[in-house]
């Protein structure tokens, strides 16, 4: 019987295990290590070590993690005397074996000379060797949120190799059999000690990646390049960890640039926010943050929103992610930014998580991402009631690298393509444009399209149309992602340089809304038809948004509307344009509520109204916009009015929820009864009473919990029962109320009550005017600023 006992200090890294014997004879070995292995006597000189790996740790040999092939038969099995080299070669060669036969190895038992400490025996087992022990964790309260896999089933395979007199080490041991099923050849590549990265592939993904290619892409090259999935030597997952890696080297100490600046803005402004992920290890991993006028525009534009992380896919230099959205003139407005570093599930989950917080809350109508299964994933649990959509532009481009051999068969084949996805109006059209596409093209078995199909829900817009995505037209193709920082962050931009592009990008944003606006202000339309409707809409919508309006209304001069049904309720019209009777949309309208339902959907999708539902309207005599078809998002006044109030004061009550910014509150408040009582004794002695009073009531609600009680409207302080409080009015402690007074009492409280209803709708006309006003002038001064701009570049 053999044992190893090591007692380790706190700061080795060494595993501790071990060992064992009958007699009593100790010695210490490797002091310097902070590691003492006593032997307790063997009469063979060694003692023997285990080296357990965890069964999600990817095992590699220390000569770089090469595949060993060994020379002559490469068939060639195990055998008890069989001599290797060196003990890594030993190694090397049952590891090679291993992945012929379908298995994964591990280093198990060790065994060290008594006089040296030199390794004299090694013991390589099947991983599926033993059976796995739970480690209790210091504070855990044993549930485990993801349980492993049982993947030990003790397997007795093993080869043992000892070291002899000539420095060779020969086989002393080897058992064949295993108590489980082996892995086929093609699935080999997937277990752990024959997943390699070897050295010219890093140096091919460093190489590709560098050129702006993601993940997906690099290993549809490596497979290319190996002849398949199984001779690349390591899965998807590896790749995207060693680009991980990669990404932490490049990026280096640049990133702690990244935090003093982000710790800046956040002292300058505490509503400016930030947040840092860290991993197990409590390193930095990704890190988000949101100006105050992002979390503002949010309040205004965030019914749909954007996470583009295409900077994350194709140019790995910078894996940065902004959330974007649309603004009034259709232009790209900024939700906030994050540095991923890490790109797992749980990351993306705190990402989002992280962002709702700073948004108050607040989930999106819709939100766009690019096609990612991991982000899909996060969407899903974060925003369940979100509709979730992958960029078609992005699926579009994907489809170039996965489609190449098919375009460049089949010349017709992208046009047919393109127009399958964005001219079909119809989910039955579709469909049978689809299959009659891949059919005529022989592609029913394409792996990538069979995976696009299955996701048709989220990425073509005949299906997305009953969803807001703040788009003019459902069958552009210029949906890509509107990248914020294109011209700002490119391949070659270090996280350094990206804190200074950072600041010009938000003042180009800016400068570009302010022109916007100039634009909108000075720039009268031209209008093109006599209907008061034009009109209308010239002066409600921003200068963008007008002209695709003015588009949709003067195409209404060639449609023709016909009624079809009239249930009561509705009335169901035939719209078609003259001449194209074979294609017409059905608009079904309620005259009483000025309601219109467009089989195109069209505002559903972009908040604009078509040309179909515009040609009812003109048949019907519907001279003006009906209100609830003008959204306040595509006004001029977009910013202001009570979408401000109502939308700010929530923002306010989150802000309020800092302790930083309860504590700047709070310290403001109490300054103000410094410096008006310190003016003169008078002052002083109303200051010095009223923070008295205000002590006594703080301390008052500490014994209390915090908690204040509601009675009849008015707050009560005291830990008085539900019973008592029918007794007590507004703070009336000292005796309780017969009935006449209580119901004159009521009747006070109802006048007074009426009072203040009155007074706060006074207040609240005054304060909507104010902020029009204040709108109007800031918007003027904006005007101004840009005209003496303009002036000095002429």
């Amino acid at each position: 019987m053999s044992v190893a006992l090591y007692l380790c200090s706190s700061n080795s890294k060494r595993p501790c295990i071990s060992s064992v014997n009958s007699s009593m004879e100790f010695e210490a070995l490797n002091m310097e290590n902070e590691v003492i292995e006593f032997d307790m006597g063997l009469g063979d000189d060694d003692v023997d070590i285990e080296h357990p790996v965890d069964d999600d740790e990817m095992v590699e040999s220390s000569s770089g993690g090469e595949l060993y092939i060994p020379e002559g038969d490469s068939n060639l099995e195990p055998y008890e005397g069989m001599e290797f080299e060196s003990e890594e070669a030993a190694k090397a060669f049952y590891n090679s074996y291993a992945r012929r036969v379908g298995f994964s190895t591990r280093v198990s038992m060790s065994r060290r000379s008594r006089r040296d400490g030199a390794i004299i025996q090694r013991s390589f087992v099947c991983a599926k060797e033993g059976f796995r022990v739970e480690k209790d964790k210091p504070g855990s309260d044993g549930k485990v949120k993801r349980p492993r896999a049982v993947t030990r089933v003790g397997c007795k395979a093993l080869l043992v190799v000892k070291i002899h007199d000539s420095g060779k080490w020969v086989v002393s041991g080897f058992v064949k059999e295993h108590n489980h099923e082996l892995v086929p050849p093609d699935k080999v590549h997937c277990l752990r000690s024959h997943r390699h990265v070897s050295g010219s592939a890093k140096s091919l993904i460093d190489t590709l990646q560098g050129a702006g290619i993601g993940p997906s892409g690099i290993m549809s090259v490596l497979i290319k390049e190996h002849g398949g999935i199984s001779n690349v030597g390591f899965t998807e997952r590896d790749c995207r960890n060693y680009m991980r890696s990669s990404r932490q080297r490049t990026l280096g100490g640049d990133t702690q640039l990244l935090l003093d600046y982000l710790k800046h803005m956040h002292a300058e402004n505490p509503t400016f926010f930030y947040a840092v992920q860290g991993d197990e290890d409590q390193c930095m991993s990704n890190i988000f943050w949101v100006d105050p006028k992002a979390r503002m525009n949010y309040t205004y534009f965030g019914d749909t929103v954007t996470f583009d992380s295409t900077y994350r896919s194709n140019r790995y230099r910078l894996p940065f992610a902004p959330f974007t959205g649309v603004n009034h003139h259709g232009q790209p407005v900024l939700f906030g930014c994050a540095l991923l570093i890490n790109e797992s599930e749980a990351s993306f989950i705190w990402l989002f998580h992280t962002w709702l917080t700073a948004m108050s809350g607040r989930p999106p109508v819709s939100i766009t991402t690019d096609h990612d299964r991991v982000i899909r994933s996060a969407i899903t649990q974060v925003f369940p009631d979100t509709r979730h959509r992958f960029c078609k532009w992005h699926i579009f481009k994907e489809g170039q690298e996965k489609l190449s051999h098919v375009f460049s068969e089949h010349p017709n084949f992208e046009a047919e393509f393109h127009k399958c996805v964005n001219l079909t109006e119809s989910i039955e059209e579709f469909e049978s444009c689809w299959l009659s596409l891949i059919d005529r093209y022989n592609l029913r078995e394409h792996e990538w399209l069979q995976t696009i199909y299955t996701d048709r829900r989220q990425w073509v817009p005949v299906y997305l149309r009953d969803t807001f995505f703040a788009e003019m037209s459902i069958t552009q193709q210029s949906d890509s992602m509107n990248s914020y920082f294109d011209g700002y962050v490119n391949a070659s931009t270090t996280l350094q340089l990206f804190v200074k592009q950072y600041e010009k990008a938000l003042e180009s944003r800016y400068e570009k809304e302010v022109k916007a606006d100039y634009d909108t202000m000075n720039a009268t339309p031209v209008l093109k038809t006599p209907s008061p409707m034009e009109k209308q809409a010239a002066e409600l919508y921003t200068r963008k948004v007008f002209m695709k309006f003015q588009e949709e209304l003067v195409e209404t001069l060639t449609f023709m509307a016909t009624k079809v049904e009239d249930d009561g309720a509705f009335t169901t019209y035939r719209v078609a344009k003259f001449g194209e009777d074979h294609k017409a949309y059905f608009v079904r309208f309620n005259v009483l509520e000025m309601r219109a339902i467009c089989s195109c959907q069209m505002f559903e999708f972009s908040g604009l109204l078509c040309k179909h539902v515009l040609t009812v309207f003109r048949v019907t005599n519907v001279l003006t916009l009906p209100s609830h078809y003008v959204l306040k998002r595509w006004t001029r006044t977009a910013k202001s009015g009570v979408l401000l109030v109502e939308r700010a004061s929530d923002l306010l009550n989150s802000y309020r929820e800092s302790h930083t910014v309860r504590y700047n509150n709070l310290r403001h408040e109490a300054l103000k009864y410094v410096d008006e009582g310190a003016k003169n004794i008078d002052n002083y002695n109303v200051a010095m009473g009223a923070l008295l009073e205000a002590s006594q009531k703080l301390a008052h609600a500490k014994k209390n919990g915090g908690r204040i009680t509601m009675v009849n409207g008015s707050r009560r302080e005291d830990g008085a029962t539900d019973g008592s409080q029918a007794n007590y009015i507004s703070g009336d402690h000292d005796q309780p109320l017969s009935a006449d007074d209580k119901d004159k009492k009521i009747r006070q409280l109802l006048h007074e009550l009426d009072r203040a209803n009155r007074k706060c709708d006074v207040y609240r006309a005054n304060l909507l005017t104010v902020l029009k006003d204040i709108e109007e002038q800031k918007l003027q001064l904006s005007v101004k600023v840009q005209n003496i701009k303009l002036g000095l570049k002429e």
